[in-house]
């Protein structure tokens, strides 16, 4: 059996969510109901990091992980520029965010990066947390692409 392609695996997320969502917006304002979500959101995608680390048949590292990001392209759900990978790195730009424009037309950009953008730092830190993320800009935040640099810190790290 094939996996769901993780953007319809989003879709159906967000679909559950948002009613939800707007429920614990009437109940507790705006601010402590994206707060809630957010760290629901993030221990979901530390669990998701663990398992996708636990399911692989290679060792943690820069190679086994960049080779998961076909799972999140499937579908043309991102188009990348691959700048630099390396052992130690991985760089590259999301010119194309399908996901940001699944939220923005689902009526939660104001939320897309909760449900998305937020979960990719998370992810390292269960996969494995030699693993680091920096990203300054996103598409969802208004950015003209969303800048994803990876870096691994080696064994001394832990």
């Amino acid at each position: 059996m094939q996996a769901l392609p993780i953007i319809e695996l989003r879709r159906i997320e967000a679909n559950i969510i948002k009613p939800i969502y707007e429920e614990m917006v009437k109940e507790l304002g705006e601010e402590p109901a994206r707060r809630i979500l957010g760290q629901a959101i993030r221990r979901n995608a530390i669990e998701q990091g663990r398992s996708l680390a636990e399911a692989s048949v290679e060792p943690p590292g820069i190679a086994a992980f960049a080779g998961l990001l076909e799972r999140w392209k499937v579908n043309d759900a991102l188009r990348i520029d691959t700048l630099d990978q390396s052992d130690e790195r991985f760089d590259f730009n999301v010119t194309r965010c399908r996901y940001a424009e699944m939220y923005r037309e689902m009526g939660l950009a104001e939320i897309g990066h909760l449900l998305s953008c937020n979960r990719d730092g998370a992810l390292c830190e269960g996969y494995d947390p030699r693993l680091e993320l920096t990203r300054t800009q996103t598409i969802m935040g208004g950015a003209s692409h969303c800048n994803f640099r990876y870096r691994w810190r080696g064994e001394e790290a832990g």
